[in-house]
């Protein structure tokens, strides 16, 4: 065997004895032979060649969050909405909440704040989920279809519910809920991809699926429905009855 290649697998050998003791290859400062600093592995043959491992990079779904959706909530661009808003809501609430409500839009006081439901329908929104032993500081979390509110109030229409649909799938993927409230028709309709209307849907269980996520969903009216007709209010209370039966604790 030439005395270079003998040279080479004694110079492996050492690499291989400090990897096995200390967990790594030794630095090239601490590699050294006849006073000079070589290169690692650098005269070392081909089949004795040492790679260290690359460290695994974190996945986009390891890098996500709810301060990332945010920061691109208020960032983005991608429907007509964004021109008229004052601020961006994107959501808030609990991060490992029981139940996430989705409702349609901000409204004028929304768009003011940048938080969810903040006027007269969501001052009675926190009454009637306070009444079931649900906050928004504690085990609830508030966001809506869109998240820039539409002029006058209107419903949001197909391309800005599609254009802000990827930031609500990413909320709820993250915050996993044990169940979705949906305020009113539009956050039904299209959480659940159906033309019924809300008195078909409400008063039963049903179900979205997002990849391997499956959350039941309750609906129900629109807490601004219940401030324009107070006879909305029993059903609306038999709903809420309906959600605290599935929650821990039982019936509320």
């Amino acid at each position: 065997m030439p005395e270079e290649e003998k040279t080479a697998i004694v110079d492996f050998l050492d690499l291989a004895a400090d990897y096995l003791r200390d967990g790594h290859a030794r630095s090239d400062s601490h590699a050294r032979r006849d006073g000079h600093a070589r290169k690692k592995n650098s005269s070392l043959p081909l089949a004795y060649m040492v790679e260290e491992p690359d460290s695994q990079e974190p996945s986009s779904a390891e890098l996500d969050s709810l301060e990332a959706v945010a920061a691109e909530v208020a960032a983005c661009s991608l429907c007509g909405l964004s021109a008229g808003r004052r601020t961006a809501v994107p959501g808030e609430g609990a991060e490992q909440p029981l139940v996430m409500v989705i409702g349609e839009g901000p409204g004028a006081d929304e768009d003011a704040a940048g938080r969810p439901f903040v006027g007269k329908a969501g001052q009675l929104l926190d009454k009637m989920l306070g009444s079931i032993g649900l906050y928004r500081e504690k085990n609830c979390y508030i966001a809506n279809m869109v998240k820039c509110r539409p002029p006058g109030n209107r419903d949001p229409q197909p391309d800005e519910i599609a254009a802000c649909f990827p930031f609500l799938e990413r909320q709820i993927r993250l915050l996993k809920p044990r169940i979705i409230l949906c305020a009113g028709r539009v956050a039904a309709q299209n959480l659940i991809n159906t033309s019924q209307g809300i008195n078909k849907l409400r008063g039963e269980f049903l179900e979205l699926r997002l990849g391997d996520l499956l959350i039941p969903v309750l609906c129900t009216f629109h807490p601004s429905a219940l401030l324009r007709d107070e006879s909305l209010k029993r059903p609306a209370w038999e709903d809420l009855k309906l959600l605290k039966s599935r929650l821990p604790g039982g019936e509320a």
